[in-house]
């Protein structure tokens, strides 16, 4: 059984950054993919960013690129998203969840084991 949990949302103004942490339980950690996704209100799960089993592999969402980096420690089992120049439009529950053994994945059905969630608030 897996277990990941979020921290690190919280209110912050347009242009500020966050640091979001998922740490997660199991013995699977270190040999899969890790990703994050955001749910904003009215809005379906949409793919942030994603991160192959060592870490020498990333890929993200058009709408984060060039302002978030996804990044993991296998030693600590956490993996991390720094939010950079975050946009009022950033704000939404971000979610943790483990994806597939090998290569990346964006598609939410590709990953088996989600967080429960922490919220992010960008205001204006």
């Amino acid at each position: 059984q897996v277990q990941l949990v979020e921290s690190g949302g919280g209110l912050v103004q347009a242009g500020d950054s966050l640091r979001l942490s998922c740490a997660a339980s199991g013995r699977t950690f270190s040999s899969r993919a890790m990703g994050w996704f955001r749910r904003a209100p009215g809005k379906e799960r949409e793919f942030v960013a994603t991160i192959n089993w060592s870490g020498g592999s990333v890929y993200y969402g058009d709408s984060v690129k060039g302002r978030f980096t996804i990044s993991r420690d296998n030693a600590k089992n956490t993996v991390y998203l720094q939010m950079n120049s975050l946009k009022p439009e950033d704000t939404a529950v971000y979610y943790c969840a483990q994806g597939p053994a090998y290569g990346l994945a964006t598609h939410i059905s590709l990953y088996d084991y989600w967080g429960q969630g922490t919220q992010v608030t960008v205001s204006f």
